[in-house]
């Protein structure tokens, strides 16, 4: 029978049962408990919208039955993007709540916040709504892996597309002051190479920061003729906004976490955020280029009847979406062995899974010595209403 909790200001379904298997804590013979931080509150909580969709998503699961006759119990809780808050609440989880593992917690800095603490106790940290190269890294932190396309395989595929397109020109990038931003850095490093010192200008803000009007302003000064904003959506929004408010005419790219029409090119303005390019590995389910695709429409369906409030424009959405459809993925494969050991073994083990939101020729590929899952990216322009996207699948280096 079910009970309602909230956690975080949101609702989770708690299945009665509270021994633990053996094997696993947060584990029994009818649930299995899964733990998550996300800023439901704070600086970048437009991005809450995935764990509620995650939620969402473990309810339907539930209603089918469970993953092998398991319920999954999910404790999303709000860290605010504090990364303290984040230590403090994902001990929380582990050590009062004790669930299984992490799953899908947002940002990088908080990630990087409770890794070591994670990887000392052998807790799997998997599926970070971060793409940190960091948080990919198996020899060293061999418990935790991200989701998202790696920042600085993305920032490699921008610098090949710059060449190309602006071989002389200067590259004015605005950056978050954490391993997010400082990821695009070294992608641009790895192909500009002896050239970086003489075509980037950087700068960069904080998490904290009301405005980046001042950062914009002295890039274009520098007579940049690219500009890439690799930042969250709040800033890339108002980075979007101001470079067109100043008449600054430059090749602007914008990194693939922010390239929601709903949370960011809205607020930045549509007409402001025509001509800007992405490189992303997901499906703008906006564009009329997917209105017949099976799996697009299998999560409308799935909004129709657990979500229907949800604003179907905002790509946190089909991303929620598609990352609880890759853990519940994990979790078939376990079988009946949920020790953390396998579930970890499984994460590393999946081969073509594509879930909904990839584009065509984009799977989920991970290996004990891979921990990047997403590696292709396709380049795209936005046309004042949908993403258009330009290129076949292009690797970093």
């Amino acid at each position: 029978m079910a009970v309602l909790k909230i956690i975080g200001g949101v609702i989770a379904t708690l299945w009665a049962g509270t021994a633990f298997a053996a094997n696993t804590p947060g584990v029994t013979d009818t649930e299995i408990k899964i733990g998550q931080t996300m800023p439901y509150s704070g600086p970048v909580s437009p991005y809450a919208v995935i764990g509620k969709v995650e939620a969402a998503y473990f309810t339907m699961v539930n209603d089918q039955g469970g993953v092998n006759g398991r319920k999954i119990v999910f404790d999303s809780v709000d860290d605010a993007f504090n990364p303290a808050k984040t230590v403090e609440l994902t001990r929380k989880l582990v050590e009062q709540d004790h669930v299984a593992f992490i799953f899908g917690s947002l940002g990088t800095p908080t990630g990087m916040a409770v890794r070591g603490y994670l990887n000392s106790n052998k807790i799997p940290q998997l599926f970070l709504a971060s793409g940190a190269n960091a948080l990919g890294d198996p020899a060293k932190f061999p418990w935790t892996m991200h989701f998202n396309p790696s920042y600085r395989t993305e920032a490699q595929v921008y610098a090949k597309y710059i060449l190309r397109e602006k071989p002389n020109g200067k590259i004015g990038v605005l950056y978050e002051a954490d391993d997010f931003g400082r990821d695009y850095l070294r992608g641009l490093n790895d192909v500009l190479g002896d050239k970086y010192q003489g075509m980037v200008v950087e700068a960069s803000y904080a998490a904290t920061d009301p405005t980046i009007d001042t950062q914009v302003i002295t890039l274009q000064s520098s007579g940049a003729q690219t500009f890439l904003i690799a930042a969250s959506a709040r800033w890339a929004a108002q980075a979007i906004k101001k470079s067109a408010e100043i008449g600054w005419k430059a090749l602007r790219i914008v990194d693939l976490n922010s390239t929601s029409i709903a949370g960011t090119l809205k607020p930045a303005g549509l007409q402001n955020s025509i001509g800007l390019v992405t490189a992303g590995a997901y499906k703008d389910q906006t564009s009329p280029q997917w209105k017949d695709d099976p799996d697009i429409a299998a999560w409308n369906k799935f909004l129709d009847k657990y979500m229907a409030n949800a604003d179907r424009k905002d790509g946190g959405v089909l991303y929620g979406y598609s990352v609880a459809q890759t853990i519940v993925q994990v979790l078939k494969q376990c079988g009946s062995d949920l020790s953390r050991d396998n579930i970890m073994r499984q994460a590393t083990n999946l081969h073509r899974f594509h879930p909904a939101a990839l584009l065509p020729g984009i799977d989920i590929n991970t290996s004990p010595t891979d921990y990047h899952p997403i590696n292709g990216l396709v380049l795209a322009r936005f046309d004042g209403t949908t993403w258009i996207n330009f290129s076949e699948v292009i690797a970093g280096n």
